[in-house]
């Protein structure tokens, strides 16, 4: 006779506890077990059934995104991609990449939210068996000077110190990112973070216990901090509506001093493994602690797992067994390796690294083993915490949610005066327009001793990986709130595209990209329209975008879905896909940034200009006009750009080049002559919104004279006007002196976020 539980009972459990899953979800888990879960199993099921762990959403429009192309060693599934990146020295190096979300969080608790984004996402890289070389944010506010501006300028504020404090302490730099200030996002910021690092192809590790686990005793080893009740929900904290102080409690707390000292015990473990060549399995810490990552180990490896919850080194006295195996606290690891090694593993991080007294209670301990009845067994204190067929646990929900078109676009303006002096002037000193160097200054991009362009020097950071190589590592994310509120798919189009041509000005070909998708409710069919939209976007650019021959497209290697970016009483946010572009130049030394170098050289416009305005920052901030035609993104005309870009930069021939976006012609213009500092652009164009201000994607290019004179150029490319002396965009009877705005361009961010003047 079954013990199932009726329905009622399990609404009740399902309230008390606050769970995120529904009741028929309850219902569902009842039925696996054949009787009223545990508390550890209702919140176990809670997590890994989360938006944030299952997809269970978006899984099925996910798997319209490109993953595969020549040079993918490992696509989605694992804690990070892997892509190949170079030979040097007879050692063939993969590039290993990461991106995640902290949205929630960070609104919440903005400087702990942060730090532990960063913490988690090199941790993701760390697990695959890599030396982590660099990280980005890409971040979107709220507007600092509108009705929730103080509790805007206090969360940028948090986020930036969490991000530095964290960052700096764990050795590892800091390439930079976007920030974009947008008032749908006053109620849910989005902090997105990517890592990105270096590992020798033989030494990938996956996250999984290996096939000798079949033949041979194999036990979990967890080691780092001791758990305590920090992050407890997190997951799904993280798939749930804001609402005011909410989820505080779910939020982890970072330590980065002892993140440096595990990366190196972590690594003095790889290396004694690999050396024996043991296989192993590998993973980190993250939503669902120890739950999550002792059933995803023996899950996909094909097995089970008895785990004991009183062999795990704890904080805090009397925790039950559901917050012990379900909290979040940071930096911890769990690892899979033959019993027969296991006083070997113990000693290097007990005794070799001490982590005993790094911290009370600190320290690496044996709490599971792995066995080939495929169940999910938990004790504690004597009592059967959790019994369920694992493959339960992993292979989650899904649900075919329904969807309603929605028409986000809006009119032209009725008149578009054009003054470019004064246009030009109100852009660079708006805080859209401003300079983000006063963020970055925060930041060490400097640290290891690997970094070729810093951010704000050219269109994306470029870094030399792999000590010894010439090979150069160049990363840019990007993705445009005001597109993508007009029209999602070409918010997603977009954020590829503007990610691909920042690699490509500084000389890179793109080998793979990721993705984070900021939306609202799944459950809300407008806000699902709009995330299947964007995906569709990102697809159709990626198939254009490919550069590795034939009809292969730009692989989606790695990502993040962040849904229930809203709060109960507002609206959600505006459709913000986020992607972040890898690419590599053989030689890091023919790199290109944005500095003008010679006056009378000739500047080059690839790409016509369009009457495409909608969302610009022309629209924005001179007109106050929030509408209009976004710019199409036209996949093969992309395509052609940037392989003639790469051409001639890879033929030596470029001196700077600035990828054509935000703000158009004009800012791009401004922007190179700001970097210069005693050189400008005089162009010898007609002076209309359309030539100066349109958003329609292209590049600036300086040249010497001669080549403009010894090449015959594609019919997308056109002589725009000249390098002139003196720091300054001019045109027909119109100039800007660019020195004169540069404390403002420059000190906005510092004057309005952190020191408040003119608020």
């Amino acid at each position: 006779m079954s013990d199932r539980p009726n329905r009622e009972d399990l609404e009740n459990e399902v309230s008390s506890r606050h769970l995120a899953m529904t009741v028929d979800e309850a219902e569902k888990l009842a039925g696996y077990v054949d009787r009223m879960p545990t508390p550890l199993e209702f919140h176990l099921f809670d997590t890994m059934w989360s938006e944030h762990c299952s997809y269970k959403s978006s899984k099925p429009v996910l798997k319209t995104l490109p993953t595969d192309s020549p040079g993918v060693v490992i696509g989605p599934g694992e804690d990070a991609g892997v892509v190949s990146f170079c030979n040097h020295d007879g050692v063939e190096w993969d590039l290993v990449v990461a991106h995640e979300s902290h949205n929630h969080p960070s609104q919440v608790l903005p400087v702990e939210g942060a730090a532990t984004g960063i913490g988690g996402i090199v941790r993701d890289v760390y697990c695959m068996g890599a030396r982590v070389t660099g990280s980005m944010d890409l971040l979107r506010f709220g507007d600092p000077l509108g009705k929730k501006g103080e509790t805007t300028r206090g969360i940028v504020r948090g986020v930036v110190e969490g991000i530095w404090k964290y960052g700096n302490a764990l050795g590892v730099p800091n390439m930079g990112g976007d920030t974009e200030f947008h008032p749908g996002y006053d109620d849910n910021c989005l902090v997105n973070v990517v890592a990105f690092g270096m590992v020798p192809h033989d030494r990938i590790v996956h996250s999984f216990v290996p096939e000798e686990a079949h033949r041979e005793p194999y036990v979990l080893i967890l080691t780092g901090k001791p758990t305590d009740s920090t992050g407890f929900g997190g997951a799904t904290f993280a798939s749930a509506d804001l609402d005011g102080e909410q989820g505080i409690g779910s939020v982890q707390v970072a330590d980065p001093f002892l993140k440096r000292v595990l990366s190196e015990a972590n690594q003095a473990v790889l290396d004694l493994l690999f050396g024996k060549d043991i296989k192993f399995g590998f993973k980190d810490l993250g939503a669902g602690g120890i739950a999550c990552v002792t059933s995803e180990l023996a899950a996909h490896g094909g097995l089970g797992i008895d785990v004991d919850l009183d062999a795990v080194p704890v904080s805090m006295e009397n925790l039950p067994p559901e917050v012990i195996a379900c909290s979040e606290t940071q930096e911890r690891y769990g690892l899979a390796v033959p019993a027969a090694v296991v006083d070997e593993v113990l000693s290097v991080y007990n005794d070799r690294f001490e982590l005993p007294r790094l911290f009370p209670n600190c320290r690496a301990a044996v709490i599971g083993k792995f066995n080939s009845k495929p169940v999910y067994n938990v004790v504690c204190r004597g009592q059967n915490a959790a019994a369920t067929p694992i493959n339960y646990i992993t292979e989650g929900v899904v649900y075919q949610r329904k969807e309603h078109a929605v028409n986000c676009g809006a009119p032209e303006p009725a008149e578009r005066p054009c003054n470019p002096r004064e246009n030009l002037t109100k852009i660079l000193t708006s805080l859209s327009g401003c300079s983000r160097n006063h963020i970055w200054s925060y930041y060490d991009s400097e640290v290891q001793g690997v970094t070729r362009f810093r951010p704000g020097e050219a269109d994306s950071c470029v870094s030399v990986p792999v000590e010894g190589s010439r090979a150069g590592l160049a990363v840019s994310g990007d993705g445009n709130p005001w597109y993508g509120e007009l029209d999602p798919f070409l918010g997603g189009a977009h954020s590829v595209g503007e990610a691909v041509r920042n690699v490509v000005a500084t000389g890179a070909t793109p080998i793979c990209a990721t993705d984070c998708l900021n939306f609202g409710s799944p459950e809300d069919p407008e806000a699902f329209w709009q995330f299947k939209q964007a995906v569709t976007g990102i697809t159709e650019a990626c198939n254009a975008l490919g550069f590795s021959g034939g009809d292969y497209p730009l692989p989606v290697v790695s990502g993040n879905v962040s849904f229930y970016n809203q709060s109960k009483g507002g609206k959600s946010i505006p459709p913000s896909p986020i992607v972040a572009v890898f690419g590599k130049i053989h030689d890091h030394r023919k790199a290109t940034d944005i500095v003008l170098r010679k006056q009378g050289n000739a500047v080059l416009l690839v790409g016509t200009r369009k009457d495409e305005l909608g969302g610009s920052l022309f629209y924005r901030t001179c007109l106050g006009h929030h509408g209009g035609t976004v710019p199409v993104f036209r996949g093969s005309l992309e395509k052609k750009m940037a392989d003639w870009v790469l051409g001639v930069i890879h033929d030596g021939k470029a001196r700077s080049v600035h990828d054509i976006s935000g703000g158009g012609l004009a800012v791009a213009a401004a922007e190179m002559a700001l970097a210069s500092r005693t050189l400008g652009i005089q162009f010898s164009l007609d002076s209309n919104p359309v030539t100066l201000f349109s958003e329609t994607p292209g590049y600036l290019m300086e040249v010497d004279p001669d080549f403009v004179e010894n090449v015959t150029l594609p019919e997308f490319v056109s002589v725009a006007g000249r390098v002139s002396a003196g720091c300054s965009v001019s045109g027909n009877g119109w100039e800007v002196d660019l020195n004169s705005l540069r404390k403002q361009w420059s000190d906005k961010l510092a004057s309005v976020i952190w020191r408040e003047e003119g608020v």
